[in-house]
């Protein structure tokens, strides 16, 4: 038997009902590509359940649907202190792993096989991100001593007196005061097929043990707790209590082993009788193929369940952050939208007629006496027009260029206040706050003075075209032509710039005659439905070419930090699977149904004893004193 290809080919894609290991590497996929750049409130779960469920499903779930007859792997974990090396030591039978009395002693995980299953454990089926590190039994007459720079390795220990079918791993403190320490002892239990949990009479109740303990429950996995350095007398009353502590947090067959306070024997282990029966019990899974295969797929199936909804999550970690993202959109478009509302207020309230436009105007069709010759006779208007523009006018350029320079400023200050106001709104948002670190968003692009006078361009020609467009008949080509087509233009911008409803006092007398007499002059040329149209599409091609402009300038500079590499309907498929996952290998291997039929039944070792209830406690020739250790810890 030889331990699944790492290289084999992936499963096909795409059938309606996925096998159970088709399913996962799905999900695997998904989450590897999950995109979780936005600081959404729970951001930081969220990755860290991203990398916890990428290790589940590379360490254990894929490495277990792949060979679910391998060899079990057993984690030996615990708090600081509980004894985890010293029975690893005494499962081996000889010294294998250090206990000291430097915190943390285990830095670099241990992993004991018998060698006839070094081939499940030399290559990455298991812990693949783990580099091996072998340590030959003739190279290992003492301890293996931890590398501290090590803590991305595991070394691999071939122990002859370990039954073949199981493996024990020797996990860093969970409780360790080092982070990655941490963060590696739930790597390592996560990888599990089975734990043996470790702790003492002392310290059975810590909060720090009982939160991967509810995990175990979660994951429905095998356990088992070795309960170490138990005063004589003390076992009676502190069993049922464990006992009732772990049917309250979901394991209610987890089985307890009891080690009392004892000295280590000439060999420096603990006495083989201590550990008699989780021996026992290890190797009787180890020699059943059929028991070790059931506590795999009741492993496996509990790993898959958790699975299910850890994808749960992160769906939700997923449209949690599409929300936010479409949030920071939503902030650019209604920027956009301002900004575009702000132009057009400026372009039809007559506030470009104030100042140096007006003055141009008032010079192209004349003087004061204009305004009052409209007043009086206002049926004369084209020829007097016509006469004061043969006379002393100012050329129609002014106007124009008048114009250009006042849709310009209203333009580009339009942009700058619309980048402003979204940099802002990003930084109010935890999540816009970290794309606008340290960069300046709002300040505005080298060219956007050229871009706004290149927009103001295009529409002045575009209004040409609409005076060209119009005047194509005869009759009123011969009118355009008395007046000229640039005339007509420029009268036609300033008919649109030219309500006065944000104009006061004299200012509206003024930029009333103003639309007054370009109204009028240009409805003796064209006609009043035609002005009428020719001023609405005037408006709406400005309109076109200022909300062009801020959403090239402002989703340009803004909408390429949120892009996302996936969309709702990647989520939904990724929920699609979670049917699939909760039916755990009964929904079979590369799309082929499991087989039906009851799991055998684990083996009914009582770890509390080696024998009947009446021997639970201490035999009465068992050395007095405390557990002799190499710490202070272990000899409290």
């Amino acid at each position: 038997m030889h331990p699944t290809d790492e290289n084999a080919a992936t499963p096909p894609q795409g059938t309606a009902t996925p096998g159970i290991d088709t399913a996962v590497r799905r999900v695997r996929d998904h989450v590897a590509d999950l995109d979780l750049g936005f600081e959404t409130p729970s951001a930081q779960a969220d990755r860290a359940e991203r990398e916890r469920t990428l290790h589940q499903i590379d360490d254990y779930v894929l490495p277990r649907l792949d060979s679910l007859d391998a060899p079990l792997l057993a984690v030996v974990g615990g708090s600081t202190g509980a004894g985890k090396s010293t029975l690893v030591n005494a499962l081996v039978g000889r010294l294998v792993s250090r206990s000291s009395a430097l915190r943390p002693t285990t830095r670099q995980p241990l992993l004991v096989h018998n060698p006839a299953d070094a081939a499940w454990f030399t290559g990455p089926r298991v812990l693949p991100d783990l580099a091996r590190v072998t340590v030959h039994r003739t190279e290992a007459g003492g301890p293996v001593e931890p590398d501290s720079n090590a803590m991305d390795t595991v070394a691999l220990v071939a122990e002859p007196s370990l039954p073949a079918g199981i493996a024990l791993v020797d996990a860093p403190d969970i409780d360790s005061v080092a982070d990655q320490n941490r963060a590696l002892a739930r790597q390592l239990l996560e990888a599990a097929d089975l734990w043996i949990f470790t702790t003492t009479a002392h310290r059975y109740a810590d909060a720090v043990p009982w939160q991967l303990l509810d995990q175990a429950a979660a994951r429905d996995i095998t356990v088992a707790v070795v309960l170490g350095r138990v005063p004589e007398g003390d076992a009676e009353s502190i069993t049922p209590d464990l006992q009732r502590m772990l049917t309250e947090h979901g394991l209610p067959d987890a089985r307890i082993h009891v080690i009392p306070e004892t000295r280590f024997d000439e060999t420096g282990l603990l006495p083989q009788e201590h550990v008699a029966s989780l021996r026992a019990w290890l190797e009787e899974l180890a020699h059943d193929a059929q028991t070790r295969s059931a506590v795999a797929r009741r492993t496996v199936d509990g790993v898959l369940a958790q699975l299910a909804d850890r994808v749960e999550d992160l769906a939700r970690a997923e449209e949690d952050q599409q929300v936010a993202a479409a949030g920071l959109a939503r902030s650019v478009t209604d920027a956009t939208e301002q900004a575009v509302e702000t132009v057009q207020h400026a372009t039809s309230d007559g506030t470009l007629l104030r100042g140096e436009v007006l003055a141009r105007w008032q010079d192209f069709v004349g003087t004061g006496e204009f305004f009052r010759g409209v007043e009086s006779a206002i049926g004369r208007i084209r020829d007097r027009v016509t006469a004061l523009v043969r006379g002393r006018p100012a050329p129609v350029e002014e106007v124009e260029s008048a114009l250009e320079t006042g849709l310009h400023a209203v333009m580009v200050e339009a942009v700058a206040t619309a980048a402003e106001q979204v940099e802002r709104r990003w930084a109010a948002e935890p999540a816009g706050r970290a794309l606008v670190a340290g960069r300046d968003l709002g300040a505005l692009p080298a060219d956007v003075s050229e871009r706004a006078a290149a927009v103001v361009r295009t529409w002045q020609q575009d209004v040409l075209s609409l005076i060209e467009e119009e005047g194509a008949g005869r009759r009123t080509r011969a009118r355009l032509a008395a007046f000229g087509v640039n005339a007509a233009a420029v009268s036609l911008m300033v008919l649109s710039f030219a309500s006065t409803a944000g104009l006061a006092g004299i200012e509206v007398g003024i930029a009333g005659g103003a639309a007054v007499v370009g109204q009028k002059l240009l409805e003796s040329i064209f006609g009043e439905d035609a002005v009428r149209r020719m001023a609405k599409r005037a408006n709406d091609l400005l309109e076109v070419r200022v909300r062009t402009l801020l959403e090239e300038v402002l989703a340009g500079r803004f909408l390429p930090l949120l892009a996302l590499d996936r969309d709702p309907s990647d989520t939904a498929a990724l929920r699609a699977l979670v049917p699939t996952l909760r039916r755990g290998v009964e929904a079979g291997l590369d799309g082929h149904p499991g087989e039906e039929g009851d799991a055998p039944a684990l083996p009914g070792v009582d770890l509390t004893a080696a024998a009947p209830a009446e021997r639970r406690t201490p035999p009465a020739d068992v050395v007095e004193g405390r557990l002799v250790a190499e710490s202070e810890e272990d000899a409290r």
